[in-house]
């Protein structure tokens, strides 16, 4: 577990005009479910070919501006983290390996042509954001504060190549259990759909690679499973991996 010790990455502060009253607050905490609900704040950096990365803001959580041309909505470029805060004994706050999941980001970065995030960057921004929202972290048995740092490519323009904008964000989400059934196991369908392939993007945590698993993941569930499990794309009978968790 990593503490939030204080970092010397500066991000500016914008004011929040609104934030959640306290009483709403414990109203979603007391049952936030998964991905539901969402914190006060947000981490904004952007990226472009001639500065690098800079403009680093922490500030109220609310949409994007986006082009209709932006390379996101058109080529894909877009990836994305998740990683969670915990309650610890002592009344601290601590991280999972947060080093681990930047390292990861720069790997699909990488692997969608895109920049590279310095790793001291990302965990000082997911740091912030959970300092900054703190209150949101639930206390109920096996909850969390579920954090989202993800990047998106912003230049406007059609033409199949890599942006040259982009912008990397961390939402936050208290988080409940993942099944609703909360049961201490779950019953998984083996899908005909491949889920990866040699020389893909299966290795890169993007969200083409998820909107592809939905048809899969609708089948098991129409069947009365809680996951599905995903065969080699090469003999198609090796078990490879499950859909929204690891297997082992």
């Amino acid at each position: 577990m990593a503490s939030l010790a204080e970092t010397t990455f500066a991000f500016t502060h914008l004011p929040h005009p609104a934030p959640t009253p306290a009483d709403v607050r414990a109203r979603v905490l007391a049952a936030p479910g998964f991905g539901s609900h969402f914190s006060d704040h947000m981490i904004m950096i952007d990226w472009n070919e001639g500065r690098g990365w800079h403009n680093a803001t922490i500030g109220p959580r609310g949409p994007i501006a986006l082009d209709p041309a932006a390379a996101v909505l058109h080529y894909a470029q877009e990836i994305f983290e998740g990683l969670k805060a915990y309650h610890q004994a002592d009344g601290g706050v601590a991280l999972f390996r947060p080093e681990a999941n930047a390292a990861r980001f720069n790997h699909s970065a990488q692997r969608l042509a895109m920049p590279e995030l310095p790793e001291d960057m990302f965990v000082a921004a997911v740091r912030e954001l959970v300092r900054a929202d703190r209150d949101w972290l639930p206390s109920g048995e096996g909850s969390s504060l579920y954090l989202r740092p993800f990047m998106i490519a912003t230049e406007a323009f059609l033409g199949v190549r890599p942006a040259k904008q982009y912008k990397f964000l961390v939402i936050a989400s208290p988080a409940g259990n993942y099944f609703k059934s909360g049961a201490p196991a779950v019953s998984i369908w083996v899908s005909q759909y491949t889920r990866a392939a040699p020389g893909g993007t299966g290795e890169a945590k993007c969200g083409g690679n998820y909107a592809a698993s939905l048809v899969p993941q609708g089948e098991a569930i129409a069947r009365g499973h809680d996951q599905v499990v995903f065969l080699d794309a090469a003999e198609h009978k090796w078990i490879e991996e499950l859909g929204g968790m690891n297997l082992y």
